[in-house]
């Protein structure tokens, strides 16, 4: 990757009918690393968040709390989803709500020329209709429904019945966009990521394309069709384009211009709107389409994906109140290999935090900190002749920073947690090795022990830098200690090659303090 180059990056925006669970909050801290990454390494980033506020289901679940729609998002994103960026120390740019006038006037002003460029016409429409998803499903998305749902067609996704709906709607021309799509996927094989959910994508596509019916006439919850207000515009059709209302479709030619086209992270589950409907409806009105569709896999909890309607959600602030935000952010980059499933499970990160965290990358920072002080008095000492091992330490340093910035340019968040994770280990390897505090008994290796020391903090001082889209926290509090200057300053692409203070100052507490009894965060 380039260094100064424009990277964009949204999270899907997220339906305002109930509270964030931890799947919400995986794709929010995937796309802050990729943002922080890209910041660091000199790219002009900008992230982008937001909230979906339109649609039947925000509706009846505003009617069912008595309350309007509106006031139901108001409340939900200023109680539930802004606090959730910053438990989980989200760095967005901006923040998008489909009911901002900003949106609503991009969507009409898209719609529109969509009209006049004769890719809409009225027609009528029957289907079988998920609310959850707020989607036309084919009979190949349903299946059989059991107990208190036997003998109705039920949605894969939502276990919940789907409703038979006739309407006379506006329909957009998306079969017209089934070979231009086909050949999009051909000519830029990277345009959906992973391998597993391009595939899929592509059958379905092959298998050919319906006109899709982008407005409603059953419920007035939604922006206007601005040629006929007696229809909203379809929830999804009005949802995807917040990616570029939010950088100025229409109205800020430079800012469009300066950020478009985006990276787009989303759950495998929506791959197939953005994969497939909205290049169709940016190639309709003309403009790129997206950089790249990443479908990151599902959180699993005892095998079987998240779902508030089956009570499985799993609250951030469960885990973050008993291992803090770092290690949440820590945890779901590193043990899910990204854009595979994943399972969640309270074993698995009271295990990691202890052997990763507390022991590993903790305890080594303490321990560099606490020798430089105990044996040099705070100040850092000069290297003078180096060995192999020490310039085996150096070399490691290189070797992670370039894979780990290759790895992130190619959204393989996972492997460079593990490729940074090996300098980690190569340095509680050294140290082991050196036997500092042996050498710290005889004036004669003293020479030798600055060495160790200096190389020792060499690279924790790198893997701060490496580390610090992960773990902020901490490697802000590293920082402080170590460090000189403004830590996100440091460009990342070359961590390597960052500046010491002259002195250390000792960490205030332990960075991961241990955990006896993880367990109770989970009540």
């Amino acid at each position: 990757m380039p260094a100064g180059d424009s990277f964009y990056v949204t999270t899907p925006i997220f339906y305002v009918n109930d509270v964030p669970h931890i799947g919400h909050a995986y794709t929010e801290v995937a796309a802050d690393v990729l943002a922080r990454w890209h910041r660091q390494r000199g790219d002009d980033t900008w992230l982008l968040t937001g909230t979906d506020e339109h649609g039947q289901k925000i509706q009846r679940t505003a009617v069912s709390h008595e309350v309007t729609p509106k006031a139901w998002a108001d409340r939900l994103v200023e109680e539930a989803w802004k606090p959730l960026l910053q438990a989980i120390d989200i760095t967005n740019d901006d923040f998008i709500r489909t009911t901002d006038v900003r949106h609503e006037e991009g969507v009409k002003r898209f719609l529109q020329k969509l009209y006049d460029d004769g890719f809409i016409y009225q027609g009528e429409f029957e289907g079988y209709y998920c609310v959850g998803c707020e989607e036309y499903k084919q009979l190949s998305d349903l299946v059989d429904g059991t107990g208190p749902y036997e003998g109705e067609l039920v949605c894969a996704i939502h276990s919940k019945p789907v409703e038979l709906l006739k309407e006379s709607n506006y329909f957009f021309r998306m079969s017209d966009f089934e070979q231009p799509l086909l050949d999009l996927y051909e000519s830029q094989r990277d345009f959906i990521q992973p391998e597993s959910v391009r595939n899929e994508i592509v059958q379905f596509v092959k298998q050919g394309l319906r006109d899709l019916s982008i407005s409603r006439a059953s419920f007035d919850w939604g922006i206007k069709v601005p040629w006929d207000d007696s229809h909203v515009v379809y929830v999804w059709f009005d949802a995807l384009l917040n990616y570029v209302t939010a950088i100025g479709y229409g109205v800020d030619d430079e800012q469009f211009a300066r950020r478009w086209p985006a990276m787009h992270l989303v759950g495998k589950d929506i791959a197939r709107f953005h994969a497939v409907i909205w290049p169709a409806m940016l190639m309709a009105a003309g403009l790129p389409v997206p950089k790249n569709v990443f479908g990151h896999g599902w959180l699993l909890v005892g095998g079987e994906k998240m779902s508030k309607s089956k009570l499985t959600g799993i609250a951030p602030q469960q885990i973050t109140d008993t291992f803090g935000v770092d290690a949440f952010r820590y945890y779901f980059m590193r043990a899910i290999t990204f854009g595979q499933d994943g399972n969640f499970s309270w074993e698995d990160i009271s295990a990691r935090y202890q052997a990763e965290l507390a022991n590993g990358f903790g305890n080594l920072a303490s321990r560099i900190i606490a020798m430089i002080t105990r044996y040099f008095g705070g100040t850092v000492p000069v290297a003078g002749e180096l060995t192999d091992a020490d310039l085996a330490i150096r070399e490691t340093e290189l070797r992670v920073t370039a894979e780990a910035d290759a790895a992130i340019g190619r959204y393989a968040i996972h492997e460079a947690v593990a490729t940074i994770w090996e300098l980690v280990d190569a340095l509680n390897g050294y140290i082991t090795e050196q036997e500092p505090w042996v050498l710290a008994k005889d004036e004669a290796t003293r020479d030798r022990l600055a060495t160790v020391l200096n190389t020792a903090l060499r690279g924790l001082g790198t893997l701060t830098v490496l580390l610090s889209p992960f773990i902020p926290g901490a490697a802000h509090r590293l920082w402080a200690s170590i460090g000189q200057g403004e830590l996100t300053s440091q460009n990342i692409d070359r961590a390597a090659e960052w500046s010491s203070a002259p002195s250390v100052t000792p960490l205030e507490s332990t960075l991961f303090p241990r955990i006896e009894q993880p367990e109770e965060g989970a009540a």
